[in-house]
C-alpha cells in the first residue's frame, strides 16, 4: 500500500473539513492508520469512515479523531503558545491504539486505559513496532480514570456516558481540558468541552456525535 500518498490526500480532506492545527494534520499524516485496522479492511483505512475493530468497537473516522485532539489542544494552559505540545494526556478507551499513536505526537506523554482485555491486547500489538515510550497501555476502568498519572494536561474519551465523570474533572491540572462525548438532551450524543481554571470547571457543548456507551469495570 502506497500509504504516503494517500495519508497525504487524508490530510488535504481533514484541512478542507476545517481542520487548521499543523500540529494535529502533521501527526495524522505520520502515523499509518492501515496498520491499525483488519487486513480486510486496509482499503477503507483513509476514508473518511469509522471501521469495527471487534468486540463491538470502532476505530474513529478520521475526522473525528482530528477534530477532538484540535479542541484538546486548545486547552487555556496552551493559550497563546501555538506551537507547543500538550503535557501529559489521559486517553479513556485505547480500543486499537490509533489515537493513542496520534497522540503521541502532540503530547508529551499519553496514558491510554481500556476495559476491554482483548483490545487492550490488540492495542499493544499494533503499538510495539513503533516503540513509543512515551505511551502507556492500562488495563482498567475508564470511568475512575487513572490517578497515579493525574494530573493531566488534557482527556480524551472515545466513548460517551450520561455525564463526564467526576474522577476525570478530578485529574485534570487546572488550564487543562476534557473533551469527551456525552448524552445530550435529545437523547444522542454531543461533544463536551471542560476547562478547569481557578474558578472550577466551565463546560461547553458542541456538535452531535455517534460514540460507543462509555461503560464501568473490565471485561
Amino acid at each position: 500500500m502506497a500509504s504516503d500518498a494517500v495519508r497525504a490526500r487524508m490530510v488535504q480532506r481533514l484541512a478542507a473539513q476545517g481542520i487548521a492545527d499543523a500540529r494535529v494534520l502533521r501527526a495524522m499524516g505520520t502515523v499509518e492508520r492501515h496498520l491499525f485496522v483488519d487486513s480486510a479492511l486496509v482499503n477503507q483505512a483513509y476514508e473518511d469512515t469509522s471501521l469495527p475493530i471487534g468486540l463491538g468497537q470502532t476505530i474513529s473516522k478520521p475526522n473525528v479523531v482530528a477534530r477532538m485532539i484540535e479542541l484538546l489542544l486548545g486547552a487555556p494552559a496552551l493559550a497563546g503558545k501555538p506551537g507547543d505540545r500538550l503535557g501529559r494526556v489521559l486517553e479513556i478507551g485505547t480500543g486499537c491504539g490509533y489515537q493513542a499513536a496520534v497522540l503521541s505526537h502532540v503530547a508529551s506523554e499519553v496514558y491510554s486505559i481500556e476495559r476491554l482485555r482483548g483490545l487492550h491486547e490488540r492495542a499493544r500489538a499494533n503499538l510495539r513496532p513503533f516503540r513509543l515510550a512515551t505511551v502507556h497501555l492500562l488495563l482498567g476502568d475508564g470511568m475512575i480514570g487513572y490517578a497515579k498519572g493525574a494530573p493531566y494536561a488534557g482527556i480524551i474519551a472515545a466513548a460517551g456516558g450520561e455525564a463526564v465523570p467526576e474522577a476525570w474533572i478530578a485529574q485534570l491540572a487546572v488550564g487543562g481540558r476534557i473533551v469527551a462525548p456525552t448524552q445530550s438532551a435529545t437523547g444522542g450524543q454531543a461533544l463536551v468541552v471542560i476547562d478547569k481554571t481557578a474558578r472550577g470547571a466551565e463546560r461547553r457543548i458542541l456538535e452531535a456525535v455517534h460514540f460507543v456507551p462509555l461503560k464501568s469495570g473490565i471485561a
